[in-house]
């Protein structure tokens, strides 16, 4: 009987795993865009958590650059300038120049053609134009120039570009076409197009989420075949006229340069091994090599690329690592992955491997969480979705295998939610008097607990290190007298405490309860919390600043504004369950959250939105600005606690540095019975314009007053307060 219901067990969640392989793979094959769009977007995360790689260093980058442009002039810049970089490049003994730039105009700014506007008659008047001609005719120089790819007008140049290689295809079936196809050119002026010996169009081509993932080695125009700039300085420097072009049925499979096999797409697209963010190649500013401020020894035997990052020449693309990523330095990337040879790539049979993951991993997944224990499913579809990710990423970067990632992690996903549903259908039902627990219980943390520990015995109160929170509105009465209903007023205060509730969850902390317009909160139970007290004076600084924002939106809907102050202390308390076995309520209680309560309702007597004990700062780890307000016994304890106000996260800038020297200096004397010097100090500050601290120095000037007319005995700095202000 068991093997039978076993068998049967297993042919159900068998047939359900091939059911799901089967419908992932139909909608792998035939929707293939949206899902393409999640995947190259997961892909781009696996550069992220590669990081930077080291590049060949053969390839540079020369940048018209903010600074070129500051110092040669706005772009374009007169072509005898241009020609003095080349001949600079040349004599540095570089390899190769190519221009990711294209020069389809006259240079306005050459004398001849000042004299020939104005009709002077004279010899030997300088040509900008043709001294570049003559440059790049006598240098090695491969120019860039464009194709237009979408538009199909009269107006656009059908001027053909004229490319010493030979472009032999193999195995392409007949009437078939797989390349990008340009409708027109954007060509150099035609003296220099004819003074360079080739040149290669520079076309970045976005996919359809705006990224350069890919770049088109060859594109089609008017059935010839031109290549790109990368890849004719590539066959330059192979020496060959000839490049071959492999299909297979699917389209282009690789371009090859002699020894050189550059794997492509179909359409004949290299897939960008991107060495990391902007810079991961070398650049020197145009300006440098103008002047020749570079050293011989950096240029000899570099490739170089000619482009611009200045954001103002619009050459600027998004990439896997960088929304703004200089055009000129994918180019450099693409010749440097094939003198490397770490290429990326879709194998032929990519298709099929795909599929067999989706079945394999539907399969695996949906077994194995058929017959393990349910507390363990998580850690399964987790060991599963890293698992699989991993194996993903060492194949793409030590392989170089493209493998689709978003259908793999769909299928594990799906499988399992898909496993459990049938699972809680089928066996599980044991858990319907959780439903009663959570009744009598308010916070996610809570209830987590609970579902762990079903009988209770977690929640039996322990004494345990918090950090509370306290938070209440100033003047909250003359806010609620503005209010012309009640619905208006809970709708007012809802608009406070949710975004404030949300920075406290944020932050890890667990809100105990609303008092009017209070919150209590407290961090490091039910659950631990590493850090507790940063957390929790974190969450304070955040909702301060929140709160500019706030009011902001509240002024304008000419509603009141909100002031608020904070305070909190860091010690042991009692935690847990407490109540009456009808209605209970997990909390915290203690002479720690009595003093947390009190430090709140001393922010407007000390003029602070953030009040903390001694005890709170003592335990955080991270650097923040603090200043000292007192040291005090408060009413209800004997011992005295000191009080600090904290200004942000960080150092003190500046006047503010200043200010608190100054404050702490005077407080120091204070502590010491030096009265009268405190008091010039406390003085001093007072008339500061721009003080941060509105009551402070007012206190401690009246109490210095008091002091010197009648002197304490046995002075120890304690302040006590006997009201709770």
């Amino acid at each position: 009987m068991k093997d039978t219901k076993a068998k049967q067990k297993f042919f159900i969640y068998f047939i359900l795993a091939l059911t799901i392989s089967t419908f992932l793979s139909f909608f792998y094959i035939s929707f293939p865009g949206i899902p393409n769009s999640f995947d190259n977007k997961l892909r781009d995360y696996l550069f992220l958590i590669r990081g930077e790689i080291p590049t060949t260093e053969n390839v540079i980058i020369v940048d018209i650059d903010e600074v070129s442009l500051k110092e040669l002039g706005q772009w374009p810049w007169s072509r005898n300038k241009i020609s003095k970089i080349v001949k600079n490049l040349t004599d540095s003994g570089v390899l190769l120049v190519g221009f990711d730039i294209v020069f389809p105009e006259e240079d306005s700014s050459s004398p001849h053609r000042v004299f020939d506007y104005y009709n002077i008659k004279k010899e030997n008047i300088p040509n900008y134009d043709l001294e570049f001609a003559q440059t790049i005719a006598s240098t090695p120089t491969i120019l860039g120039y464009q194709f237009e790819l979408e538009k199909d007008s009269e107006f656009i140049n059908k001027t053909f570009p004229e490319i010493p290689a030979i472009f032999i295809e193999k195995d392409k079936e007949e009437d078939s076409q797989y390349l990008l196809e340009a409708k027109g050119t954007i060509l150099n002026l035609p003296l220099l197009q004819k003074s360079s010996y080739s040149s290669g169009f520079f076309n970045n081509v976005p996919d359809d989420s705006g990224v350069v993932r890919s770049v088109p080695l060859i594109i089609s125009y008017d059935d010839i075949i031109y290549s790109s700039l990368s890849l004719e300085m590539l066959r330059v420097l192979s020496n060959t006229n000839q490049v071959y072009i492999q299909y297979n049925k699917y389209g282009v499979e690789k371009i090859v340069l002699k020894d050189l096999e550059i794997p492509t797409d179909r359409h004949g697209r290299i897939l960008v091994n991107y060495r990391g963010k902007e810079r991961s190649f070398k650049y020197y500013s145009a300006v440098d090599i103008y002047k020749n401020k570079i050293d011989k020894k950096e240029l000899e035997n570099k490739i170089v690329l000619i482009g611009t990052s200045a954001a103002g020449l619009l050459d600027l693309r998004s990439t896997p690592f960088e929304s703004i990523y200089p055009g000129v330095e994918v180019h450099a990337n693409v010749i440097d992955n094939v003198i490397k040879g770490d290429y990326i790539y879709k194998t032929p049979l990519i298709e099929g491997i795909n599929i067999v993951m989706i079945f394999v991993l539907t399969i695996l997944v949906t077994l194995i969480l058929t017959y393990t224990p349910f507390w363990l499913n998580p850690f399964i579809v987790i060991f599963f979705l890293t698992g699989t990710s991993f194996i993903i990423y060492k194949i793409l970067f030590t392989v170089g295998i493209v493998l689709n990632i978003f259908f793999p992690i769909l299928a594990i996903f799906v499988a399992s939610v898909l496993t459990i549903l049938f699972d809680y259908f089928y066996e599980i039902k044991k858990k319907e008097a959780i439903k009663d627990k959570f009744a009598s219980k308010v916070s996610k943390e809570v209830m987590n607990d609970l579902l762990k520990d079903l009988d209770n015995s977690k929640f039996q109160a322990i004494e345990k290190e918090v950090t509370v929170f306290f938070s209440d509105i100033r003047n909250f009465t003359n806010i609620s007298e503005q209010m012309d209903s009640a619905k208006n007023l809970i709708t007012y205060l809802n608009q406070y405490m949710e975004p404030m509730s949300n920075i406290i969850i944020k932050y890890e902390g667990t809100i105990d309860k609303y008092i009017g317009d209070s919150i209590m909160a407290y961090w490091n139970a039910p659950a631990n919390v590493e850090n507790h007290a940063d957390k929790a004076l974190n969450a304070s600084i955040k909702q301060i600043n929140k709160l500019k924002g706030l009011n902001k939106k509240l002024k304008n809907e000419n509603k009141p504004l909100i002031d608020i102050g904070i305070g909190l202390n860091t010690g042991t308390a009692i935690v847990g369950e407490m109540g009456s076995i009808g209605r209970s309520d997990y909390t915290v209680i203690g002479d720690s959250i009595n003093l947390g309560a009190r430090l709140e309702s001393l922010c407007k007597y000390y003029d602070s939105k953030i009040n903390i004990s001694n005890f709170t700062k003592d335990a955080l780890k991270d650097e923040y600005i603090f200043r000292f307000l007192d040291l005090v016994k408060v009413k209800g304890k004997s011992e005295p606690a000191e009080i600090w106000q904290v200004h942000g996260k960080g150092k003190a800038q500046k006047k503010l540095k200043e200010e608190l020297s100054k404050y702490h200096q005077a407080i120091d004397l204070y502590k010491n019975s030096k009265f009268e010097e405190a008091l010039n100090i406390f003085k001093e500050l007072e008339e500061y314009k721009e003080k941060t601290n509105q009551n402070i120095y007012k206190i401690y000037c009246e109490r210095c007053e008091e002091f010197i007319s009648s002197p304490p005995e046995n002075f120890n700095g304690i302040y006590e307060h006997h009201t709770k202000n």
